[in-house]
Parts: structure tokens; C-alpha cells; sequence
């Protein structure tokens, strides 16, 4: 099937936003809804067809509507979204700027492409900050981290290599400042002890004395941080 729509648009009301893709392991045509964002999933087989593929959405419509009940949808970043930055809302205020910045308790990006402009601000800004965090901890522990890599990873919120290379979700710049050096003390935690054992958790401790309150607000909060959905992530 060629030239397939990678989102499709399935009419009612509300009219729903559906994520289309195939896969070489699908037996079968499957939904999903994620309880992260709201966002649905339509997986077919390689030799599935279009048109069953509409059919079987459109008899699935009153199931995909219960299945999203009490699931907060995605929220568009667009110009006016309170984007939250570093734990604190900012409202995203196209203006005659070059680079984005913030002013008082607003964003302010360049007219022509505010949310692209939005997205690189805080991929940037995560990215200082996590550099900083992840410095500090390695000194405290005598250890040279590798690589420092960001993406938008669902399931986790930060990763260590065998060869000390860290990458961790960009998303975490929205979060309290706290919540962002946790995860930045977690994973060099895990240049020392490649596990969760009690002594890695007694090092995570060190570093980072309120590990289980951060990790609470994680388990609580962390989903509403991919609520946000940009063009271009």
C-alpha cells in the first residue's frame, strides 16, 4: 500500500486522530490508546487493505470512545498554550524575536514558527541543564560520564550504557528543577553500580537525599509531561 497517510481522521463526535502504521509481526488489525496522552495506534498486517482497515475503525468507534474516557487527551502546542518550563507555566507568545526566551511568565518565540521555535528552546535548555546535573554528580563521585544523548522516550526517563553513555527524555525540562536532577543522579548513580540493588539506592541517596519523593511526583506527574504534542517531536 502505497502513499498511506501516516495519521488518519476518523469523523463523529468527537472526531478522532489515529496513528496508522504496519507491521511485519501484526496477525491481526489491533488498536491501542495510551494512557500517557490520549493518542491512538491502528497496527495492520503487512497485507491488510485500507478500506478493512476504515471498516474496522469505524465498528470500533464506541469502543475506542469508552476506552478514552477519564484519559486526558494530547495538548497542541500552540501559540497561547501554558507550556510549562521547569515546573513553571509559560505562556507560548509569538513576538519579534530571533531565538525564543522567556519573559516574565511568558515564552517568547520567533513569529514564523513558534512551536518548532518552542521545542528547540527546550530541547536546549534540557540539555544544559542535564549536562550541569549530570557534571555535578560525576565529580561528587570521581567517575567521567560518556555520551549525553536526549530523545523522547516513553518508558523510561533515563538510561546508562555499560560504557557510560546517558540519555535521557528532553521532557524532563518541563518538570520542577528537582525532578530533573534526580533523574540525572539516578543514572550516574549507574556508572557505579549497573543494577537497582541497596547500594545502588544508598548512592542514589547520596547524591540526591529526596529520591523517593522525586520519584513519587514521577509515578503521579510524569505522564502529564508527554501531554504536550509538538509538530516537529
Amino acid at each position: 500500500m502505497r502513499n498511506e497517510p501516516e495519521i488518519i481522521h476518523l469523523p463523529g463526535d468527537p472526531p478522532l486522530r489515529i496513528r496508522w502504521n504496519r507491521s511485519t509481526r501484526a496477525r491481526r488489525l489491533s488498536l491501542k490508546v495510551s494512557r500517557l496522552d490520549g493518542s491512538v495506534t491502528l497496527t495492520l498486517p503487512q497485507r491488510a487493505s485500507a478500506r478493512s482497515a476504515m471498516a474496522f475503525l469505524n465498528d470500533r468507534r464506541d469502543w475506542l470512545t469508552r476506552a478514552m474516557e477519564g484519559v486526558d487527551g494530547p495538548v497542541p502546542v500552540a501559540p497561547g498554550t501554558a507550556l510549562p518550563v521547569e515546573g513553571a507555566p509559560l505562556r507560548l507568545t509569538p513576538a519579534d524575536t530571533r531565538v525564543a526566551r522567556i519573559d516574565g511568565d511568558r515564552l517568547l518565540v520567533p513569529a514564523a514558527r513558534p512551536e518548532a521555535a518552542a521545542l528547540a528552546f527546550l530541547k536546549t535548555r534540557a540539555r544544559a541543564r542535564l549536562a550541569e546535573r549530570v557534571a555535578a554528580h560525576a565529580r561528587a563521585l570521581g567517575r567521567a560520564p560518556g555520551k549525553l544523548t536526549l530523545r523522547d522516550t516513553r518508558s523510561r526517563w533515563g538510561s546508562c550504557t555499560a560504557a557510560g553513555d546517558l540519555m535521557f527524555s528532553w521532557r524532563l525540562i518541563m518538570a520542577p528543577p528537582r525532578i530533573l536532577d534526580y533523574v540525572a543522579a539516578h543514572e550516574v548513580a549507574h556508572l557505579v553500580h549497573m543494577n537497582h540493588s541497596p547500594a545502588f539506592w544508598a548512592l542514589v541517596a547520596r547524591l540526591f537525599p529526596a529520591h523517593a519523593e522525586a520519584r513519587r511526583w514521577l509515578k503521579a506527574e510524569g505522564a502529564t509531561l508527554h501531554h504536550y504534542r509538538f509538530l516537529d517531536a
